[in-house]
């Protein structure tokens, strides 16, 4: 058998895949990741299981859909008894690190929206008995203890080290926190936006923090990694870095001269609302919420913005992006230095998209526009350093089974995930020719009248969505409408082609049924 790689894993939050210069972006300059796609293979229509951070990061690490691991919209948590690739890792003899964000338990303490009241139950609350595990490791004050860094109980999740960033941006915390106060006691008040420098932009959440970026988190994972990979240098153990960035995800406030390194007018806008033809209700009543002032309902909810806001975010997005770029090389060309390169598979990833614009949308939010489903993919493997590009579908939960067959081990019952390593070897496979995504809302918002239940169907050609309790829908021809413009979910000539995307929509989600644990007995 030959030696187990290192597995190098970059992970970036909230980046669209078309925001890449290796993907064909006009603007925004990444030359380190592109000299990664250079060396691998780009995957270009690779999706994610669900669009919003904890799901998603909880498909990633487990190969299951969000239906199943449980994990289903963010504030929900992933059990402690579930089996992730990284377990399977450690298992096999890797060293496993994670450094970043992981976002598999809250950030915060703020109670949810109920959905029910507690005193309409009775004793029992739930269908499910909760365990007695602990599930706030990632609430800041359980990470902020004095200048010492507070640890959670190892492994966590199959990972046997950690150094834990939470929130984003001017509520960055966790393992972060201590960091930035050893090399700055008074750092913390570089990160409150009421000290923020002088700018001239009205985008939401645009934040010009006095935080220089040799103390911005992502510098902070950038040298844990380093850190990091000097530390196994001349080990015969095999590694698993999973390094996890904060950004690109708002607020949009990238340090230093990343603020300044884009203009607004360099950026052109997609398609707007007003480009839509039958657009669904709820995206109807957003745009009237727009129109008349009214505010999202958190920092974290979608909402629509002006042409020059949206100018303005994207300015300061590829700041943020570009700032990822450089410490991505330093991390690669520490990898090099140290001699680990040549057995190291490298994957840089992201966790969801963003709007960006797209129908005048920002951030995220329940519908499923190829923004914020499509996410970058590439793999560089020692085994196969030739640039490539693949246009088979893949998604999220294909990671984990590939990871595992990568790392030469076996995966266990109710991975949901395929192996895509045929794929980044130019073996003869066959691709995927659909691909579920699955999305539901904690709260009411964004112009629905109840916590959004959403199904995906995507193809080459088409994206059915079905919303639960809804009489309206989505369907595009994405071969001739790239930018999901024109509804045709009620459209008479499109009545077979319906019928048919909903019968296989309908087979992705009986195969995304629970099947684990297997039966032990007949009966």
């Amino acid at each position: 058998m030959s030696r187990k790689p290192n597995i190098l894993f970059i992970i970036t939050d909230q980046q669209r895949a078309d925001w890449l210069g290796c993907y064909g972006h006009p603007v925004l300059k990444t030359p380190n990741i592109d000299s990664l796609a250079a060396t691998g293979t780009r995957f270009d229509e690779f999706h994610v299981a669900s669009p919003v951070c904890m799901p998603n990061r909880a498909s990633l690490m487990t190969g299951r859909y969000p239906s199943v691991h449980g994990l289903r919209y963010n504030g929900c948590l992933l059990p402690k008894n579930s089996v992730t690739f990284v377990d399977v890792l450690a298992e096999a003899g890797y060293h496993t690190a994670g450094i970043g964000k992981s976002h598999l338990q809250p950030f915060t303490g703020i109670a949810s929206e109920p959905r029910v009241a507690d005193d309409e139950l009775g004793y029992y609350k739930e269908a499910r008995n909760t365990d007695s595990a602990s599930y706030d490791i990632e609430e800041t004050a359980h990470l902020e203890t004095g200048l010492s860094h507070a640890v959670p109980e190892l492994p966590y999740y199959g990972f046997e080290q950690l150094n834990l960033l939470t929130g984003h941006g001017f509520k960055s915390g966790g393992h972060y926190t201590q960091w930035l106060l050893q090399q700055d006691p008074d750092g913390l008040e570089l990160l409150k936006p009421g000290n923020q420098l002088p700018h001239n932009y009205s985008c939401p959440q645009a934040t010009r923090l006095p935080i220089p970026e040799e103390l911005y988190p992502t510098t902070y994972v950038k040298q844990k990694a380093l850190n990091y990979l000097d530390s196994r240098q001349g080990r015969d153990e095999p590694f698993f870095a999973f390094v996890s960035f904060n950004d690109p995800h708002h607020p949009f406030n990238p340090p230093g001269r990343y603020w300044d390194q884009y203009k607004p007018a360099e950026f052109t806008l997609p398609p707007d609302y007003e480009q839509l033809v039958n657009p669904i209700p709820p995206m109807q009543r957003a745009r009237e919420e727009y129109l008349s002032g009214q505010p999202p309902k958190t920092m974290e909810t979608v909402f629509m913005a002006s042409p020059d806001q949206i100018r303005e975010a994207m300015a300061l997005t590829a700041g943020m992006i570009s700032m990822i770029d450089d410490a991505v090389g330093e991390i690669i060309d520490k990898l090099k230095a140290t001699g680990q390169y040549d057995n190291t598979v490298i994957i840089f990833t992201s966790d969801h998209g963003d709007f960006l614009g797209d129908h005048s949308l920002m951030l995220k939010g329940a519908i499923p526009y190829r923004g914020i489903t499509r996410v970058p993919f590439i793999w560089s493997d020692p085994l196969n350093r030739n640039a490539g590009s693949c246009s088979s579908l893949a998604s999220t939960v294909d990671i984990a089974p590939s990871l595992i067959r990568r790392a030469q081990s076996k995966p266990y019952w109710g991975i949901q995930g395929r192996d895509i390593t045929p794929l980044v070897m130019n073996e003869p496979a066959a691709g995927r020719e659909q691909l579920l995504v699955e999305y539901e809302d904690g709260m009411v918002r964004f112009g629905f009248d109840q916590p959004a239940m959403v199904r995906s169907l995507l193809s080459k050609d088409h994206r059915l969505t079905l919303y639960k309790g809804q009489p309206f829908g989505e369907l595009y021809n994405l071969s001739d409408d790239p930018f999901e413009s024109h509804n045709r979910f009620d459209d008479t000539d499109y009545r077979a082609v319906k019928a048919s995307l909903t019968e296989s929509l309908a087979q992705q989600m009986m195969h995304a049924m629970e099947t684990s644990p297997r039966a032990s007995r007949r009966a």
